[in-house]
């Protein structure tokens, strides 16, 4: 069954529950441009960075987090040219990957983080936790392709460009994720949509730099997957039965790490879990992040 946004499904006590448990804002300076945060749970504390997709923002956790905070400080960031942080004039991975690592200092992570990144953000972790090797607790990667866009792709993302709109409610009624999606829940979606708008004077637009792409190609091509192998932390990859990474693809993503990584599938779950599957999302999380923390953790 299709669920979209129009559908009118109530949202559930454990939704309004989690947005009512509003984070708090903070910044933090990186390489010259504002990277913004939002944080919850109890700052001096052992933590997680929760790392966004491609043109999305840290929002998308805002459900999810505060579900994580009762036992770490959560920390999720904006990066670069996304949300509300800072534009940039190229946005190469090894910067974002930077953003996280100062993300996890300026929300007030007490010792070496654990970082969660989904999708794109799943491979800027990786090469956060490649670049600051030392400096990770453990990874969790969700869904992440771990691989360059076709070309047909990167030329159809080129020629479009994001248009402006009258009025809040008509942009949020056009949101749509990228892949699209057949389930979204309706209320995780609307709220979802909410923050990825802004007024700009001239009519309401998305939350995203619209050169990012050309920027980052500009740049280059990411690191090759064999830097993966300076990875030490300990890895689990997420993939979810109804995303964008077939079973074969996950497990060879896996062997990559310096120490393989465990492979757990989300049942049911598109590519977008937290739209989809955020309490099943949740429970994985908790689970991977009790067993880590069962272990000695040296700081």
């Amino acid at each position: 069954m299709v669920v979209t946004m129009g559908a009118g499904v109530a949202a559930p006590g454990w939704f309004t529950q989690a947005i009512a448990e509003l984070p708090e804002h903070r910044e933090v300076d990186v390489g010259g441009g504002v990277v913004h945060l939002r944080c919850w749970g109890r700052a001096g504390t052992a933590g997680v960075v929760l790392v966004h997709g491609g043109s999305a923002h840290s929002g998308w956790w805002d459900h999810i987090a505060p579900l994580l905070a009762g036992t770490h400080r959560v920390v999720a960031l904006d990066l670069s040219g996304h949300g509300d942080s800072a534009v940039r004039s190229r946005y190469p991975i090894e910067g974002w990957a930077d953003e996280v690592m100062a993300a996890a200092e300026a929300g007030g992570i007490a010792g070496r983080p654990y970082v969660v990144g989904h999708s794109m953000g799943g491979r800027v972790s990786a090469v956060a936790a490649a670049r600051h090797r030392e400096s990770l607790a453990g990874l969790v990667v969700i869904d992440s392709p771990f691989q360059e866009p076709s070309e047909e792709s990167i030329v159809r993302q080129l020629l479009h460009r994001p248009k402006t709109y009258p009025t809040r409610d008509e942009i949020c009624g056009r949101f749509r994720t990228v892949p699209d999606q057949a389930v979204l829940l309706p209320y995780v979606a609307r709220h979802v949509a909410e923050e990825s708008v802004r007024d700009s004077g001239a009519g309401w637009g998305w939350k995203f730099d619209p050169e990012m792409l050309r920027k980052r190609l500009e740049d280059g091509r990411i690191p090759p997957l064999g830097s993966l192998r300076a990875v030490e932390a300990s890895v689990l990859y997420i993939r979810c039965e109804r995303g964008v990474v077939a079973r074969e693809r996950a497990l060879q993503i896996a062997s990559l790490f310096g120490r393989p990584a465990t492979v757990v599938e989300l049942a049911e779950a598109g590519h977008h879990p937290m739209m989809d599957q955020p309490l099943a999302l949740v429970a994985t999380l908790r689970t991977v992040l009790a067993q880590w923390d069962s272990r000695v953790r040296p700081e």
